[in-house]
């Protein structure tokens, strides 16, 4: 029903003005709510520009800091989220022009201008640290693989199949045609797939290890069926 997403479109802008607007008079509620809608998105976009953990939490501080300093200069002409992430991305592109001057916002083609990439169930951990151990070593080839994506594909990577934002968010957060979106979304998929796919295979050599505890009971057991031990 058109008339009710349309109502539901004018309540989240409402609701957003209203938080925003208690933002600005440093309401605490206010302000953490903000952080806690946006640090993953803004953590993972960050980091991947800069593929560092500690630049992309100073570059999340630093978003936040200087947003919360200029909120007067926020016009709702997009999403408070979209406005946080642009200025994420730009401090983000900054430090890199420092680090690397090669790579600034005209990297992005016709740009104006986020770790957790897999999570597993955390109670293997528990029950089972040796495929827990391997799982780690999994999410570890994927994390660097995408780190390891080129940096124009890498952001709408992250942006699309990360944090789930649609064709047309992508496109306004980046400044890109959605067409593009889509073209580099395909390429960096069949990138990732090579890369992760070269490197898995000594690490699925050692997905199912047979060590520890699984030996010792499998070991225990012959030994019981076999009348040696008690």
């Amino acid at each position: 029903m058109p008339g009710t997403a349309a109502s539901l479109s004018a309540h989240a802008r409402t609701s957003e003005a209203a938080l925003i607007d208690r933002a600005r008079h440093r309401d605490e509620t206010a302000l953490r709510e903000i952080m806690q809608a946006n640090n993953r998105r803004l953590y993972r976009l960050a980091r991947g520009i800069l593929r560092s953990d500690s630049e992309a939490e100073d570059v999340v501080q630093e978003t936040y800091v200087r947003a919360f300093t200029h909120l007067d200069g926020f016009l709702g002409e997009s999403a408070l989220s979209t406005w946080l992430s642009r200025i994420a991305i730009n401090e983000a592109l900054g430090r890199a022009r420092g680090r690397k001057p090669q790579v600034e916002l005209g990297s992005l083609p016709e740009a104006v201008l986020e770790a957790q990439i897999i999570q597993f169930p955390l109670s293997s951990a528990a029950t089972d640290p040796e495929k827990s151990m391997a799982q780690r070593e999994i999410q570890r080839v994927v994390e660097h693989a995408v780190d390891e994506l080129p940096d124009t594909f890498r952001m709408v990577f992250i942006a699309r199949v990360m944090e789930g934002m649609s064709v047309d968010e992508t496109a306004e957060l980046l400044g890109i045609k959605p067409e593009t979106v889509k073209t580099r979304l395909h390429r960096a998929r069949t990138l990732l797939r090579a890369n992760v796919e070269k490197k898995i295979g000594p690490v699925v050599l050692d997905a199912f290890p047979f060590a520890g505890r699984r030996c010792e009971r499998l070991t225990e057991a012959v030994l019981r069926r076999l009348g040696v031990a008690a």
